[in-house]
């Protein structure tokens, strides 16, 4: 039976939709969801300074291979993290020689930022359970933003 076919296909739930949620578990606690949403980008853009750091084109291919992963969630998402790659990747060409002093600066103080937030919350980054979620966190702050958006991806 295909899935047109299958009237229970449709309720099945979506890979990044089970993601969110199960991510979504581990930061309950508003004032860890309010540091993620701060932290998450801020870690998203040191990670690429990082990596250009090292050397360009790696930069490049780790935004490449995140695009992938992100195709197989959902084309919003995909679209907005494109677009947020884009952003980053420019904001680390001006970073210029300072790239990457300025991305360790910003590693260490938006990762201990979520370990404080994690402390508040009672609850280990879902990270550790799987690498994955590091992936899934800057679709969760985009879905947080979404929600209040009434976008749905």
């Amino acid at each position: 039976m295909t899935a047109a076919a299958d009237p229970t296909a449709a309720l099945a739930p979506r890979r990044v939709d089970q993601l969110l949620e199960h991510y979504g578990e581990s930061h309950r606690n508003p004032v860890n969801e309010a540091i993620h949403c701060v932290a998450i980008p801020l870690i998203m853009l040191s990670l690429v300074g990082l990596i250009f750091a090292a050397h360009p084109w790696a930069a490049y291919a780790f935004v490449l291979a995140s695009m992938v992963y992100y195709a197989r969630l959902s084309a919003v998402f995909l679209a907005s993290m494109a677009a947020l790659s884009a952003l980053a990747l420019a904001a680390v060409h001006a970073m210029g020689t300072h790239v990457l002093p300025l991305s360790i600066a910003i590693f260490v103080g938006a990762w201990i930022a979520q370990f404080v937030g994690h402390r508040l919350e009672g609850r280990k980054p879902s990270f550790f359970e799987d690498l994955q979620y590091l992936w899934v966190g800057p679709l969760f702050v985009l879905s947080l933003l979404y929600r209040r958006l009434g976008i749905r991806w």
